[in-house]
């Protein structure tokens, strides 16, 4: 369901694995994912295997999945089964050509069969079996023996002549074309297992790093059912903290021999989703959106290919623009949040989902932590400050969510005033309370109410704080002058400070604050924001959000674990700092995924610093002309061949020619002319405006793609719903 309400057309599950959920056992040694706030209860337990149940065949749909191969493909290619395409088209001659080629060629085998049969070419043809045929065989009464070597040769001459006709007629294009494999999908045999060393069911890594007993028990329980696609990612990457020394060997082991594929779990101790609904390949980490369309635009080794989106791809941040209803939230960030969190379990990587109440972004049991902001029932609230404890750094983000959008959206400004008056106000109050203010309380130091003013400054001078009493006086100097820009972060908080709001920004300790400063661990988050009624609010928590999370992902110590920002609406979001914190991701092995319903909702001297940040950009269907302009702008120009043909009509100058000429006329209707080609290299928009806001048809969207090692695919028109 898009955030307006438009419920999305891609309702109907699918997961690649249907394997059943094996048994959850009692928690193991948490290689993976230690340190993350407490969480909700998990799943309830999946039914245990009967003792004495016979094992499952090696066929099952995980090995199955499992041993599928992954061929290397371009950016954005569902690798899972994928067969490669040449890069250039082949010649493709029109089915009435081919169709009639290859009838004709069938029509001259026969005649010439036909006439070599009936002797019109007389007897040369056989000549070579009289000359190489012995006398005795001749003289031979033996009419059996005689029959089979005459008719052999004959067969042999009808093959050679089928041979011929059939290569002039390409009758293996028209079998390929037309062939019986056509007609439906037919049954294959299942491809025999791999050899051990190179079957990734038998663990071939560990076995090579001498943990033997390990790979036994993880291959027993993948032949028996009892592994499924998110234990199998789970436990290669605590393998992979094992090799990068993390982990210790013995660790490992001995929390693979104690809970065999249930180790080393998330600290939530799920082991899957309640349900999914996309299509997931937790081993490449891709996770399917549709498919290609077999559209002469896309390079032709895309066509027909399932397009997919993994962390290589979004650590350069997506932008999509389309308007309501045209699948923003249902046919992208729904499935992309869900492939997140399933990743989050296997311990490969957090997400922070941002969307309205109700938007579809996935049920609640599948987040650990969900921040309901203005709901009286949230179990978290969300941290104000972002869990810091310097009073500059928690200025600077609360000045950008407040006043952000206020500021000059040319590159190069800032709002370096509102972080100054912030912390003229933060830094005394910390200093004495030893927490931050609360919404309330700074609304009043921003409003330059004498009674907190002066309590503050009695406290400060009671402390023997000197240094920050002068950052107080200049604070009260400053309230004076007509141009304070406290009075605008004063109306801009008391968005915030709001009755539905009233037990959240809690910094008393009385609450459980969510801090996005635990992106260190694999932690699934949805944070819901109260866009009825309280529009204005929302757009500032998101640009707190967004904040805050460029602030923390760029300051990790390990930076292995992917970290991912879904902001379900950005409108109103996009600033000059968040523009400059998008581009510092890349490099800290982040990224964001921002949906706008229109690129007017960004500042117009901020859309190319936009475009250029994000290395992924969607154009969904329903675009706006001048929406499209500024993609047409960023996706630039290509050379193509242009064919030009020209028609003029034949002049007869001799009167057997004019009488050919008249009967064409009464024949076809129309002038004897003759066709001129003039082919040349001409450039153009790949996508044009006027095709981006009229050719793209509704559940389609034009998609370009950026690594993070800086491959590039081109603008794509996509399917969403295939």
């Amino acid at each position: 369901m898009d955030t307006d309400g438009t419920r999305d057309a891609r309702e109907t599950p699918a997961t690649p694995v249907p394997h059943p959920p094996a048994p959850r056992e009692a928690p193991a040694t948490p290689l993976v994912g230690a340190g993350v706030p407490p969480m909700p209860p998990g799943l309830p337990p999946a039914p245990l295997v009967p003792p004495g149940a016979p094992p499952k065949p090696e066929t099952s749909p995980f090995l199955t999945w499992l041993r599928t191969p992954r061929p290397e493909a371009a950016p954005g290619i569902w690798r899972f089964g994928h067969r490669p395409r040449p890069q250039q088209e082949p010649e493709q001659i029109s089915t009435r050509q081919l169709l009639s080629g290859a009838l004709i060629s069938f029509l001259v085998g026969w005649l010439v069969w036909s006439l070599l049969w009936n002797g019109y070419f007389g007897t040369w043809w056989v000549l070579p079996l009289d000359l190489f045929t012995p006398d005795s065989w001749r003289r031979s009464n033996d009419r059996v023996g005689n029959a089979i070597l005459w008719y052999s040769y004959y067969a042999v001459i009808a093959l050679a002549i089928l041979l011929v006709v059939g290569r002039l007629g390409r009758w293996g294009e028209v079998w390929r074309r037309f062939g019986p494999r056509t007609w439906g999908a037919t049954a294959q045999a299942a491809a025999p297992p791999p050899a051990p060393d190179q079957d990734p069911a038998e663990w071939p890594q560990l076995r090579q790093a001498g943990a033997y007993e390990a790979a036994e028990r993880l291959a027993a329980e993948a032949k028996a059912g009892l592994m499924r696609d998110v234990d199998h990612a789970r436990l290669s990457r605590a393998w992979q903290g094992v090799r990068t020394g993390r982990h210790s060997l013995a660790t490992f082991t001995g929390a693979v021999l104690k809970d065999g594929a249930a180790a080393c779990p998330h600290p939530s101790g799920a082991r899957d989703l309640p349900a999914r609904y996309a299509r997931h390949d937790l081993l490449t980490g891709q996770v399917r959106l549709g498919t290609t369309a077999d559209d002469p635009r896309n390079p032709y080794h895309y066509r027909g290919a399932g397009l997919a989106l993994g962390p290589d791809l979004l650590g350069t941040s997506l932008l999509a623009v389309g308007p309501a209803g045209s699948g923003k939230t249902g046919a992208l960030v729904r499935p992309l949040a869900e492939s997140l969190c399933l990743q989050a379990l296997a311990g490969r990587a957090s997400v922070v989902v941002v969307g309205a109440a109700g938007a579809g972004l996935g049920p609640a049991e599948s987040y650990d932590v969900v921040v309901r902001i203005g709901h009286p029932d949230s179990v978290y609230d969300l941290d104000l400050y972002g869990g810091t404890t310097d009073p500059d750094e928690a200025a600077a983000i609360l000045a950008e969510a407040l006043v952000g959008d206020l500021a000059d959206p040319h590159p190069g400004s800032d709002s370096r005033r509102s972080t100054t008056v912030l912390a003229q106000l933060l830094g005394p109050f910390r200093a004495v309370h030893g927490r931050f203010p609360s919404v309330p309380e700074l609304r009043q130091l921003l409003d330059g109410a004498p009674g907190p003013l002066a309590a503050l400054r009695k406290a400060l001078t009671d402390a023997g704080h000197a240094s920050l009493l002068r950052e107080l006086d200049a604070r009260e100097r400053q309230l004076a002058h007509p141009g304070d820009v406290g009075s605008v972060l004063a109306d801009r908080i008391a968005l915030l400070d709001r009755p539905a709001f009233a037990s959240f920004f809690d910094t008393s300790g009385q609450s459980r604050p969510f801090s996005l400063r635990s992106l260190d661990h694999p932690v699934r988050v949805r944070i819901d924001l109260p866009q009825r009624g309280h529009a204005d609010a929302s757009r500032i928590l998101s640009r707190l959000v967004l904040a805050q999370f460029t602030a923390s992902v760029t300051v990790r110590e390990d930076r292995s674990l992917f970290a991912c920002l879904l902001l379900d609406d950005a409108s109103g979001v996009v600033t000059p700092e968040a523009v400059r914190g998008i581009q510092r991701l890349r490099s800290a092995n982040a990224g964001t995924v921002l949906t706008l319903r229109t690129l007017d909702d960004v500042p117009r001297p901020l859309r190319g610093p936009l475009l250029g940040a994000t290395g992924c950009r969607m154009a969904l269907s329903g675009l706006t002309p001048w929406d499209g302009q500024d993609f047409a702008e960023v996706w630039g120009k290509e050379w193509i061949e242009a064919r030009d043909v020209t028609d003029r009509q034949i002049i007869a100058e001799t009167p057997a020619g004019k009488a050919v000429h008249m009967l064409r006329r009464v024949i076809t209707g129309q002038a004897p002319t003759a066709r001129a080609v003039t082919v040349r290299q001409v450039e153009r928009e790949r996508w044009s405006a006027s095709e981006l806001a009229h050719g793209v048809p509704p559940g389609h969207a034009v998609l370009s793609l950026t690594t993070v090692q800086g491959e590039h695919a081109p603008p794509l028109l996509v399917d969403l719903r295939g």
